[in-house]
């Protein structure tokens, strides 16, 4: 069912539209003149709407405009009896659907207003895909220029067809979650379920029912059968974060699952065969779990089949400015912030901090940051004060007593030379990348780059972080 204007000043033909559209399965508003057709327009949302081009107080174009200008999303078909090939092409340049000419056979004019509820339906569907994936891809993407994630990226890229069981390894924070998407999503199971599990929160007395489902009847509570996290995957991907924090006796379940690709529930004495495939992350050595007692080594070498191990935040500073401003981006979204930059002293204080909690702990000082800020540019004092007090004090850096020959020395060249080491370092630091390594230094962009030119350092300007004065 669509919901249908008509607008026309003939009665006779406005009850007959009415009557032939409500025939239709149709919901059907009508109106006399351009004006009023507007208003209801304005009132309401339509999918499709009728309109004769010859109208009081207006026309059938006024109506049109009024559609294309305010965005609303309804398909419009002018009818008339005085056709011109001006009025034609007029309509067609101002998007109208078509163009029906007075007297016009019923059966055709059917098969004129199904086309364009076709249409108007193809493009909902099409908008809500874009949307779905724009929100899909934004969710899990991953950010990075560092060498250290251009290799995890170059493994997502190899693994991501495979069916080979995946074990992620890295710190707490650093997006381990997010790669087992970005593998899950770039594969053949993209359109199956990805199903995490976070073996460390889920309660030791009920993870197996949890995983594996249980029968009804199987303990006290089990008043249904249970379907458990394994079948719900399909043929889609498991996550199992923190496998770690498996308790022992469970390990051996999961095994077996592994081994014979089946589950059982809890109580139950069938077995149900699984497609799924099993991606694993956790932030502990488990090679030392292993040595220790605590991990079975049987159940590691099934999962360590292909290992991606994810860099902690300090071993990929180059990536910070990327992150920071991807961050402010969707938290100044979110909160319909004014906030549309980082300073040069905030940056630098965001790329010399430890980050203990890696990605996520970036994330949550940006948040916060946004959330605080006291005008459209993040300055220290917006940051926490552990982030903030990494910029260090704004103090001469010692030197040591120095030696003067008898024959004196050329300050200018030392200082010189000094002053080439400090850049080069930085800009191979920052791999290139011109904005980072100003940062690194505590300089502004445009005081960098004067100097990088004064000392003619070859410096790309292809560089992705531009060269733009503002920065």
């Amino acid at each position: 069912m669509a919901d249908v204007l008509v607008v026309d000043d003939e009665r006779s033909l406005r009850e007959f539209l009415e009557i032939l559209l409500a025939r239709e399965g149709h919901k059907v508003t009508v109106a006399e003149d351009a004006v009023s057709g507007i208003a209801k327009l304005k009132a309401a949302d339509f999918d499709l709407v009728l309109t004769d081009l010859k109208l009081p107080q207006g026309s059938g174009m006024d109506v049109l405009r009024h559609v294309t200008e305010s965005g609303a999303d309804a398909q419009v078909i002018l009818m008339t009896a005085f056709a011109t090939t001006e009025n034609a092409v007029e309509a067609m340049r101002l998007g109208a659907y078509d163009y029906v000419i007075k007297p016009f056979k019923v059966d055709e004019l059917k098969v004129v207003i199904e086309r364009a509820l076709e249409r108007k339906q193809l493009r909902r569907e099409n908008t809500q895909l874009r949307e779905t994936l724009d929100a899909h891809r934004a969710q899990n993407r991953l950010i990075g220029s560092s060498e250290a994630m251009r290799e995890v990226f170059e493994m997502v890229r190899k693994v991501s067809g495979a069916k080979t069981n995946v074990l992620l390894t890295g710190e707490s924070g650093t997006g381990k979650e997010l790669v087992a998407r970005a593998i899950h999503n770039r594969g053949p199971r993209a359109a199956s379920p990805f199903v995490p599990i976070n073996c460390g929160a889920i309660p030791e007395n009920l993870i197996e029912s949890e995983l594996f489902g249980h029968v009804k009847g199987a303990f006290t509570g089990a008043s249904q059968d249970k379907m458990g996290l394994f079948e719900q995957a399909e043929d889609g991907t498991v996550f199992l974060d923190e496998i770690g924090e498996l308790p022992l006796h469970m390990q051996v379940r999961l095994l077996r699952v592994l081994q014979e690709r089946t589950v059982r529930r809890v109580g139950g004495m069938k077995d149900t065969s699984i497609e799924s495939r099993i991606i694993a992350a956790t932030n502990r050595d488990l090679a030392e779990e292993v040595r220790e007692g605590r991990f079975r080594e049987d159940l590691y070498f099934r999962l360590n089949v292909i290992q991606i191990r994810l860099p902690a935040l300090r071993e990929r500073h180059a990536d910070i400015p990327l992150l920071a401003r991807a961050f402010l981006a969707k938290f100044a979204e979110e909160q319909a912030s004014d906030v549309t930059d980082i300073d040069d002293g905030a940056m630098a204080a965001l790329v010399q901090h430890a980050w203990p909690g890696n990605v996520r702990e970036l994330e949550n000082a940006i948040e916060r940051a946004v959330t605080l800020a006291s005008g459209p540019v993040l300055d220290l004092s917006d940051l926490p004060q552990a982030v903030a007090q990494a910029a260090g004090p704004r103090t001469r850096p010692r030197v040591e007593r120095v030696e003067i020959p008898e024959d004196g020395v050329k300050l200018e060249e030392i200082l010189e030379s000094l002053e080439r080491g400090y850049l080069e370092e930085a800009l191979s630091r920052t791999e290139g990348k011109k904005k980072r390594a100003a940062a690194l230094l505590g300089l502004s962009f445009r005081s960098f780059r004067y100097r990088v030119a004064k000392l003619g350092i070859t410096a790309e300007d292809g560089d992705g972080d531009g060269d733009g004065d503002g920065n």
